[in-house]
């Protein structure tokens, strides 16, 4: 039985929700309201790094998952050891003790007064927003000249086509064999996703469903919805049929990123979110998503007004290895809305510039000397190494 829709509206709109007043209040509640938060250690056996996260409960399904997977190893052995902390203990920097690196979420006037010292502050999420013409050629050319040529061969090759749908039926078929098997297949234990009846009654009843067709099989989808404002389109949910690995060979779902953008140019679509990530480099949504020219933003959820401090509390070579390993993406505080690569190296370790930065508003990037970071006379971190490591 399909629950009360406004009941599923209400928890909807407590995350994703863009009213000021309905943000304020969360706001108020993941940042303000006095209370303790959950706080995990997490050791993979037989990996040197140990990783911390402390703050609000977001962080447990989107910063520390990303994080243990930039860590690599055998997801299912990891081993997480859950507490609580106060505030206090948290603005002075004492987070758990048997961490290297240790991630605290919360909110930005909350985050300003943490220690500086041998830390970042990064954004909590960003999202890639393309900015759409009625123009579908000039569309097509703003995306990467690779991508595009791969794309159109396959569409020949394999007899693609695109369709899209508003039906239950059809939203059915979605959710349950192609959404929720990529997930499971994907993250396994760690999947996570909106429920079904919510992604009914908020998603497709407020946006459309995108297929692509195959034959007389729908072997990728994508479930999309307008809003707040009638020219916004935001990409909510996605995948392919059975989770199957051969579509992701075919490039299947990548299919859809040009088949989408090219029926939002013909329907009057204006602002297409290709939805959220977290503020690194090396996550693979970004590096992928890129091709298509999006702006980075922050969000214009509760989310905008939340930030990650990231603090070094040993100086171990695990850390070092990640550090590089995972250049940031940090505003740049001399022009607002900009943004700008921040790539660590050491003497040992050069930065990892095959990782592309490149979007229209990430306008430079910068290498962080690791020692002058951990160990420099004056402290380095997102708030000042634009300045200080020129």
């Amino acid at each position: 039985m399909q629950r009360d829709p406004m009941t599923l509206h209400a928890r909807y709109a407590w995350t994703n929700s863009e009213h000021p007043g309905l943000t304020r209040l969360r706001l108020w509640w993941d940042g303000d309201l006095p209370r303790r938060f959950p706080q995990v250690v997490s050791e993979l056996p037989g990996h040197p790094l140990v990783l911390g996260y402390a703050g609000i409960d977001d962080g447990l399904r989107h910063v520390l998952p990303f994080l243990e997977e930039r860590r690599g190893g055998n997801a299912a052995a990891i081993r997480r050891w859950h507490s609580s902390v106060g505030w206090d203990r948290l603005e002075r920097g004492a987070g758990p003790a048997d961490c290297d690196l240790l991630a605290v979420g919360t909110t930005a006037r909350r985050a300003a007064r943490l220690p500086d010292d041998r830390s970042l502050l990064l954004p909590f999420r960003l999202h890639l927003v393309v900015p759409v013409v009625a123009d579908a050629t000039e569309m097509r050319r703003r995306i990467s000249r690779k991508e595009r040529q791969r794309t159109e061969r396959q569409f020949r090759l394999r007899d693609w086509s695109v369709e899209t749908s508003m039906s239950d039926a059809d939203f059915d078929h979605f959710y349950d064999a192609i959404h929720l098997p990529t997930m499971r297949l994907r993250h396994g234990a760690s999947t996570r996703s909106m429920d079904k009846d919510m992604a009914r009654a908020c998603l497709l009843r407020r946006g459309m469903l995108l297929f692509l067709r195959e034959g007389d099989r729908r072997v990728a989808g994508m479930l999309c919805r307008y809003g707040p404002a009638p020219d916004t389109l935001t990409l909510r949910l996605a995948g392919v049929l059975d989770g199957a690995q051969e579509h992701y060979a075919h490039g299947a779902l990548a299919a859809l990123y040009p088949a989408l953008i090219d029926w939002a140019s013909r329907h009057g679509v204006r602002r297409l979110d290709l939805s959220g990530c977290e503020p690194f480099v090396s996550k693979g949504i970004f590096q992928f998503k890129r091709k298509f020219h999006p702006r980075v933003e922050l969000p214009r959820t509760h989310f905008r007004d939340k930030r990650l401090w990231l603090s070094v509390r040993r100086d171990t070579p695990a850390v070092r290895n990640f550090l590089v390993a995972n250049p940031v993406l940090a505003e740049d505080p001399a022009a607002p809305g900009r943004w700008q690569a921040l790539y660590f190296h050491d003497a040992e370790r050069p930065p990892r510039r095959s990782l592309p930065w490149q979007c229209p508003n990430v306008t430079a990037a910068r290498d962080i000397d690791l020692d002058v970071f951990l160990h420099g006379a004056r402290p380095v971190g997102a708030r000042r190494t634009l300045r200080e490591t020129r």
